[in-house]
């Protein structure tokens, strides 16, 4: 299943790309604003709004990247993660700040709800670090809550839960 995003309201709409062929133009209606779009399967180019076409980037994994599990609220997502500070929280059509957007119908989630910062010390090895932002139900590494102002370094496989929403850290392999 292929999820895509009316761009009027940001409500979430799926359908089975599989039953289409690649470069096929499909159209939709937002059950949500009845905002009406098209999408062009397997394109790689996303027109802007003065008309230009310009190319979309495939994700950058070299920093390492969380998976969200599949839950009542969300489905299964790989998010990357950059150098620096890697703010997490739920997705809005409005959110700004946020570095890596959970897709997700999570009421506990924040907009904006912890961060993980990804550094290298000087033997060039990362250091991946997290802290709540601070959220109003906390943020929880393992069954553990994350204290207010409190720091906690994360190594590749933490299980940390935001709200009702649990996701994975990968770190890089380099």
């Amino acid at each position: 299943m292929k999820r895509v995003f009316c761009p009027k309201c940001d409500n979430q709409l799926a359908f089975d790309e599989t039953k289409y062929p690649e470069g096929k133009v499909l159209a939709f209606v937002c059950p949500q604003c009845g905002s009406q779009f098209k999408i062009k399967l397997g394109r790689k180019v996303v027109r802007t709004d003065s008309g230009l076409e310009k190319e979309v980037k495939e994700p950058d994994f070299s920093c390492g990247y969380i998976t969200v599990i599949e839950n009542a609220f969300a489905f299964k997502q790989s998010l990357p993660l950059v150098m620096g500070d890697n703010v997490i929280g739920r997705r809005n059509k409005d959110t700004e700040g946020v570095d890596v957007p959970i897709i997700t119908s999570d009421p506990s989630m924040g907009r904006k709800h912890c961060v993980i910062n990804v550094k290298e010390n000087k033997s060039g090895e990362r250091i991946y670090t997290l802290r709540d932002f601070p959220s109003l139900t906390g943020t929880f590494v393992g069954n553990v809550l994350v204290g207010k102002k409190e720091q906690v370094r994360i190594e590749d496989g933490a299980i940390i839960t935001i709200g009702a929403t649990t996701f994975i850290l990968h770190v890089s392999e380099s």
